[in-house]
This record gives C-alpha cells, sequence and structure tokens, in this order.
C-alpha cells in the first residue's frame, strides 16, 4: 500500500518516529509516497529529517506551543492567541493538505501528532483512512496515570490530541511498555518507533553525564548546580545559537549544538542521562540501558507524564530542576531494564502491521521482515 505520513514537526520527536516507520514499510514491500511536515513558519524542514527520510516532503505552517522567556514554563495563553492571530495561514495550510494528498493519492494517511492533520481528516474527509501514532494517544487510556490535581493540563491536552486525531480510524499509542488497549476509542497500544542508529550500538560507560534541554533558558539551573560541583563532567546538548560546535562553559561543562549522530555517541558511553522528559531521548536511553533523570519543562503537562510514566517503567527517577545530586546518587542503584524494553521494541514492526491489516480486514498473511536492526 502507499502511505502518506503528516508530521508536527516542531522538536525531533515525531520526525525520529516518522524515519523509523519509513524504514519499516520500505522493508516491508509498502511504498511511503512523501510527507508533510508542519512548522510555525511553515518553511523550513529540519536538515536531519530531509537527509534520512528518502521521499518528498512538503512544508507547511501549523499551530506549535509557545513558553514563557522568564518563567520557561508553557505559555497557555500566547499559544492560544497565536493559533487564532494565524487562522488564515492554517486555513491555506489545509488546503494545502488537501492537494497533495490528492496528488499522491495514498492507500493510508499516518498522522504523527498535527493538529491540521485531524482537521483536514474531519473538514475534508478524504477517501484514504487515516492511522495516528504518537505517545499522547496512551494519555486517553483511562488505565493511564496521570499526575495529580493538573485537571485544567490535562483537559487542554487531551483535547487537543482529540483534535490531532478527528476523524481517525484508529490511533495507535506508542507506549514505554506493554499497555492495555482502549479499543471502545481505537486506541491500540504498540511499542516506541526508534531510529535504526540505536540497534547498532554497543554501550559503555565513561565519567561523564549527558544532559539534553529543550530550551537553552534552563541552562541557568545546570550552570549554578555545576559551580559548586565542578568535578563533575557533564556534556549538555541545548538549542541556542551558537558560532563553534562546543562552547566550553568551563573545565567540566560543555555545551553542544544539537547534532543527532553527535548525541547519539556520547549516550552510548555516558553513565546517565538528564533530559526534560521528551519520550524519544527517554526511549533511546531505556534502550541502551543508561538511567535516566527526567526534569519536565515547567506546566509542561505532556513532559510530566512522560516522565511520571517512563518512572513506572523503570528508566529512572524524575526531578523539578537540574540539580544533579540525587541523579549521582540514584545511578549506583538503578535497575537495567535494558533487555526487557528491547524485546517489547522488536515487535513495533509487527504490531504495526497487524493494526493495518486489520484495519483494511486483509485475510491473507502479511510478511514481515524482522532483520536484525529491529529485533
Amino acid at each position: 500500500m502507499k502511505y502518506l505520513f503528516i508530521i508536527q514537526g516542531e522538536g525531533r520527536g515525531h520526525l525520529t518516529q516518522a524515519i523509523a516507520l519509513s524504514e519499516i514499510l520500505s522493508k516491508n514491500n509498502h511504498q511511503v509516497v512523501g510527507a508533510l511536515v508542519g512548522s510555525a513558519d511553515g518553511k523550513n524542514i529540519p536538515s536531519f529529517f530531509a537527509e534520512k527520510f528518502q521521499f518528498p516532503s512538503f512544508s507547511f505552517a501549523s499551530p506549535c506551543l509557545v513558553y514563557c522567556k522568564k518563567t520557561k514554563s508553557l505559555d497557555v495563553r500566547k499559544t492560544l492567541t497565536r493559533s487564532i492571530l494565524k487562522l488564515k495561514t492554517y486555513i491555506s495550510s489545509l488546503r494545502r493538505i488537501n492537494i497533495i494528498i490528492n496528488q499522491l493519492n495514498p492507500d493510508v494517511i499516518i498522522n504523527f501528532y498535527d493538529v491540521l492533520g485531524g482537521i483536514h481528516q474531519f473538514l475534508f474527509r478524504p477517501q484514504s483512512p487515516m492511522v495516528c501514532i504518537a505517545h499522547q494517544y496512551l494519555l486517553l487510556n483511562p488505565d493511564f496515570q496521570h499526575p495529580k490535581k493538573h485537571w485544567l493540563d490535562k483537559f487542554l491536552v487531551n483535547t487537543n490530541t482529540h483534535i490531532t486525531a478527528l476523524g481517525a480510524a484508529k490511533k495507535l499509542a506508542l507506549s514505554f511498555t506493554p499497555f492495555s488497549n482502549y479499543e471502545q476509542q481505537a486506541i491500540y497500544t504498540i511499542p516506541p518507533l526508534l531510529r535504526t542508529e540505536i540497534t547498532q550500538i554497543s554501550p559503555t560507560t565513561e565519567n561523564y553525564i549527558l544532559v539534553y534541554m529543550t530550551q537553552h533558558t534552563l541552562a541557568d539551573e545546570l550552570i549554578k548546580w555545576h559551580a559548586k560541583n565542578p568535578k563533575v563532567m557533564v556534556h549538555c546538548f541545548w538549542d541556542k545559537p551558537q558560532n563553534t560546535e562546543v562552547f566550553k562553559y568551563s573545565r567540566n561543562l560543555h555545551f553542544h549544538r544539537i547534532n543527532g549522530p553527535k548525541f547519539l555517541e556520547m549516550m552510548q558511553n555516558c553513565k546517565g542521562l538528564v533530559t526534560t522528559a521528551g519520550f524519544e531521548s527517554v526511549c533511546e536511553a531505556m534502550y541502551l540501558g543508561k538511567p535516566t533523570m527526567m526534569i519536565p519543562v515547567p506546566k509542561h503537562y505532556e513532559q510530566a507524564c512522560n516522565a511520571l510514566d517512563a518512572k513506572r517503567a523503570g528508566a529512572g527517577i524524575t526531578g523539578t530542576q537540574f540539580d544533579l545530586t540525587a541523579f549521582l546518587n540514584y545511578i549506583p542503584q538503578h535497575r537495567d531494564i535494558s533487555t526487557d524494553f528491547q524485546t517489547w521494541h522488536s515487535r513495533s514492526a509487527f504490531l504495526f502491521l497487524r493494526e493495518i491489516e486489520n484495519l483494511f480486514d486483509v485475510n491473507h498473511d502479511i510478511s514481515i521482515d524482522f532483520s536484525p536492526n529491529l529485533a
């Protein structure tokens, strides 16, 4: 069958999932006809995606999250206000999405959590069924444990999630571990979709902590802690623009420009990962058996859910700021769960293709390529 992707392109998570799925589909004799990538400006497609995704890509403007520069937290009001002010732009994006879908004529549309992808499916009702993929669909499962006393945040996030899935035939919820399905809402659990490179490396342990932060403004907390702990070697990847590949703040605190292959190489050898609780980076750490400390961005409910769920799955501990003392004390007692996680991840191709088979009520057997990098 022919597949077209619609991807929420802010950050790296959904994009790397799309790359991983395109590899699975290609190895199993399906055709990926292209990807529509949504972003704030609607112009640029991230270079790492353009290099790895071997099919046509098209950009469009799509709603994105806005953060407060002072508090570093998610600004819900500005996020909603910006979306309203750009309404005409988003209407143009919907038309662009519709034109490209009609041109490429896919058998299946895969939506990686883009709001306009769901709205398009609801308004234009293309003949191609839409299947949605994201960790956020797990949050709609009544068995999922949400952070307490955040009912408004839960409502807002789940409302956004429902919008991305308007008109969807199925919602595939990525999960750290096997989890119950919620068939009343067509929510089915599948393993994470990880980039192939993660399955091809052998982890070792060197004497440094790896940090990944989605907002460079959070670095002040890390710098403050490191001033009191200067002997701890820390390598931090951030999104702050810089002229050099590495900014050596001090002898043992280095800030790196975001670089996918380099980050993966350093994760391979670190003794632990500290991250702002993005789903993808935590999954990669679990695959490699690296202890993890998850520090959600303030008022970022999705990351708070990720952190809570990852802790349940045995990934590591949670924190509220970049004070690494508790994490350094935790590392020696961390239980390696990489074998269990790798076993769960190895089923991703089979479970995804099975759900598509059931969607079309195909009666013949699907031949699935279980090449080594998927097992």
